[in-house]
């Protein structure tokens, strides 16, 4: 059978609500040089989606103005000089965009083989996390056996995914939530979970010692209760900033306990950084999704169609996990 030549794809019409997502047909893109072409079974609904729908957060020069960071199918075809790679290898990945269609192309080494005892939803839901929580918590935050570990939102996908890899590799994990049930889901996965509602998470890690890593998306006029949550030494990894990006902090406080404050984006980062997170990964964790230690984490998947409640739903912060649309 030939390969198509157009695709169904969701695009944002003009910026705005969740209805501004529309089904559309667009021509099925075509794998250039280290490039291959995965034929979409399952994208992950993220974040940075529905910042890019509402007109806050523009694609990379050259990317898909679809969006659609990570996907889960088969790939199609490869382009030059690819090699890891064959049309028929089922493959989760990474992409700088267009993740909401049936076909997506993306570097060949941004792709990772789907792990045997996951179906295609949930391999969907584990590149954008995955290299998110990877580069930051590991990378950056150095996070080591025995330390003191808090993430924030612990029931989003980033934190689930934190938890896990967290307790994986030795550490102590606090998460916040902000409902019995979702710190009950924290709790579940091995956090001590915080309900941020009735708890002050600054009390919470300063009687156990502070925390020696916060992963945080907040921001705002979370930046300073975090430094206060902070051990000596302590490192504070910023992701996002749902709260507001302009602080006001304390950099006595920064010096004289020797605090260090860092953040990063995903989607930027050249292709190289993305390959160097994507072999580490290939290193370090997927043992532990094939071995059954950790695994993603689902709330809800919805038909491609369907994008605009997906975001509904991700906006209205009732999920625990990810969100993932079926394309096929």
């Amino acid at each position: 059978m030939p390969d198509p030549e157009t695709m169904r794809a969701v695009e944002i019409a003009k910026p705005g609500g969740p209805e501004a997502l529309s089904v559309t047909e667009r021509p099925v893109p075509a794998p250039g040089p280290g490039e291959i072409l995965i034929a979409v079974d399952h994208a992950g609904v993220n974040r940075p989606d529905v910042l890019q729908r509402m007109g806050a957060y523009d694609p990379p020069k050259g990317a898909s103005d679809l969006p659609g960071l990570e996907c889960a199918g088969t790939v199609a075809a490869v382009g030059p000089g690819v090699v890891r790679w064959q049309a028929g290898d089922r493959v989760c990945a990474l992409l700088p965009g267009g993740g909401y269609a049936e076909y997506a192309v993306t570097p060949a080494d941004h792709a990772l083989r789907i792990p045997e005892s996951l179906s295609m939803a949930e391999a969907a839901a584990l590149p954008e996390t995955f290299f998110t929580v990877w580069t930051n918590v590991f990378d950056r935050g150095r996070l080591r056996a025995g330390e003191r570990f808090l993430v924030h939102g612990g029931t989003s996908g980033i934190g689930t995914t934190a938890i896990q890899l967290a307790r994986a590799r030795g550490a102590r994990v606090f998460a916040t939530a902000g409902s019995a049930d979702k710190v009950a889901a924290c709790e579940g996965l091995g956090a001590e979970g915080i309900n941020y509602r009735e708890a002050d998470f600054v009390e919470v890690l300063r009687a156990a010692g502070g925390a020696d890593l916060i992963l945080d998306m907040v921001g705002g006029d979370y930046v300073a209760r975090n430094l206060d949550a902070l051990a000596d030494d302590g490192r504070l990894v910023q992701i996002a900033f749902l709260g507001g990006a302009k602080v006001q902090a304390n950099l006595a406080q920064v010096m004289t306990r020797r605090l260090t404050i860092t953040g990063s984006t995903l989607r930027p980062r050249s292709v190289l950084d993305k390959a160097r997170i994507a072999e580490a990964l290939r290193d370090e964790v997927w043992p532990l999704l094939d071995s059954g230690r950790i695994a993603p984490v689902m709330d809800e998947v919805f038909a491609l169609e369907e994008a605009g409640r997906a975001h509904a739903r991700m906006e209205a912060g009732a999920h625990i996990g990810k969100i993932v649309l079926k394309v096929r």
